[in-house]
């Protein structure tokens, strides 16, 4: 058993810690995420090395990696990070009161429209029940659910930054598929674009390791043609689309779901691309989340509220 030294230096900030740095493998980036200063990270990773008796990284030139030691703590570590997030939501599931909070991660990229609908109309029906939606990218979206802050990501699948499914659970809302937007009349009588012709303008694109910015050159690689030439890149598909229209012969893709919901804006042309670019939005959650009273409520007025108008009808009013 540990001395309450020992436990000190084992709390949950500091595993935390550690495996932010397991993740970063960069002490400034991980001191900056964590809201503190490099040395006093560094401090509490040499408390923990003192306790185990071990380096846990070590340093080839400017780049850290894991040791032994530090493989095998990062895997205790997650263990007990199960261990808690399995028990809060057995607790959870235990209890009948339909109140509380239920937190929301949506990735930055997709279109909220109708999930913001939904969430109107969900108050109305249970205003016990407060919703969280907090806007996040990939990497923030898969941490706050693997760290129970979250209890449903909204996202798009595929995706290969998760690497274990066994604890999780996915909801299919619909497909979405990359269209072409351009104001190329030969491209658009065709009604399809191939990607040699996707890519014989310059883009404007979303930004470097976005989803459908990784997606998009895993296809175009796999198809053996080079990626388009982008002259910008945006977070949003507000910027994205202002930016073509505004411009002379460029080109960018947009999700088919936010061409639907904001057809008034689009004044270039809309084509799909062959082959189709296409992923799953879907909620993605934490195995028995659904099991939770306020959250099996939620799943149940979503279903009833896609049974009277469908996603995509929604996305069009």
């Amino acid at each position: 058993m540990l001395d309450e030294k020992a436990r000190r230096v084992f709390s949950s900030k500091a595993l935390n810690y550690f495996d932010e740095l397991s993740k970063n493998m960069s002490y400034t980036k991980t001191a900056q995420s964590l809201g503190i200063t490099q040395p006093a990270l560094t401090q509490q990773i040499k408390k923990i090395e003192k306790v185990v008796g071990a380096p846990l990284f070590y340093s080839v030139g400017k780049k850290i990696y894991l040791t032994d030691a530090g493989t095998s703590l990062l895997s205790a570590t997650h263990e007990i990070f199960n261990v808690i997030n399995t028990v809060t939501d057995q607790i959870q599931q235990n209890s009948s009161d339909s109140s509380g909070t239920i937190s929301i991660g949506i990735l930055a990229t997709v279109e909220s429209k109708v999930i913001e609908d939904f969430i109107v109309e969900f108050n109305r029906i249970n205003p016990n029940i407060e919703i969280d939606l907090i806007l996040l990218n990939r990497r923030e979206i898969w941490d706050e659910i693997e760290n129970n802050k979250i209890d449903l990501a909204i996202m798009y699948l595929p995706d290969n930054i998760i690497k274990n499914w066994k604890s999780y659970k996915s909801k299919k809302i619909i497909n979405d598929n990359i269209m072409l937007i351009h104001n190329n009349e030969k491209i658009f009588k065709k009604g399809k674009a191939t990607y040699k012709e996707a890519i014989s303008n310059p883009w404007v694109a979303y930004l470097r390791g976005y989803y459908f910015t990784d997606l998009m050159i895993e296809k175009f690689k796999n198809s053996l043609v080079d990626p388009p030439k982008v002259v910008a890149r945006f977070s949003s598909p507000y910027q994205l689309l202002k930016f073509v229209q505004d411009s002379d012969g460029i080109f960018t893709g947009l999700p088919l779901s936010f061409c639907l919901a904001h057809e008034s804006m689009i004044k270039y042309h809309q084509t799909p691309l062959e082959p189709a670019i296409s992923s799953e939005l879907t909620f993605v959650f934490r195995e028995d989340k659904d099991k939770i009273p306020r959250i099996k409520e939620f799943f149940a007025e979503w279903d009833s509220f896609l049974s009277k108008t469908s996603y995509i009808d929604r996305l069009k009013s």
